[in-house]
């Protein structure tokens, strides 16, 4: 049973344990809600709205989010592969990201283009994302794996990439002004270069 089928809006309620694979959810509100240990894989999510959530330890892989909104919304440790994240809404008047990540798996998913300052990847798995054309501000890599993601265009000024591994990122094709990198991974920094490494 789908327990959204009741009501509009949702206030600090607290899901657990859904199991919600491939249902359809549309034009549903949730504020100061929180899921945890919930399976949406396959889900769709329309014209949705999520203010100050959270989910923990869900699985929302293969999500479709068409025409919905995030903010300040949480994700922590969960599985959130291939998910198209330019079919949510975003209002230019944030000044921040309106999502974050930390401890999730985001493998395959696409940024493509989109404004998103501040916003958090700490320890997440980012692998064959797509961050083309994206403006990436201030945004926390921290402990993040990004084997095979692309940046191409990207804005990574002041982006904290400190003990993040696998990445390969062109400095001559993306903005890195003041951003971190640490040592030994930020010798990948010199693999795009017409240079020669000798030790």
């Amino acid at each position: 049973m789908n327990p959204f089928e009741v009501n509009f809006e949702y206030v600090e309620q607290h899901f657990e344990h859904l199991q919600l694979e491939t249902a359809e959810i549309q034009a549903k509100e949730f504020y100061d809600c929180v899921f945890s240990d919930c399976s949406f894989a396959q889900a769709q999510f329309v014209n949705c709205k999520f203010i100050d959530c959270s989910f923990q330890s869900c699985d929302l892989s293969l999500i479709e989010l068409r025409g919905s909104t995030f903010r300040n919304t949480r994700f922590e440790n969960s599985k959130i592969i291939g998910v198209n994240w330019t079919a949510v809404t975003y209002h230019d008047y944030l000044t921040q990201s309106p999502i974050s990540f930390r401890g999730c798996v985001l493998d395959y998913g696409t940024f493509i283009g989109l404004k998103l300052h501040k916003i958090s990847f700490q320890a997440c798995s980012l692998k064959d994302v797509e961050f083309s054309e994206a403006d990436l501000t201030q945004a926390d890599f921290r402990k993040a794996i990004l084997t095979n993601s692309r940046f191409r265009n990207t804005n990574l000024t002041r982006a904290d990439f400190t003990n993040a591994s696998n990445y390969a990122i062109d400095v001559s094709h993306n903005n890195v002004e003041k951003a971190r990198f640490s040592m030994p991974e930020a010798i990948a920094l010199l693999h795009c270069m017409d240079i020669e490494l000798v030790e």
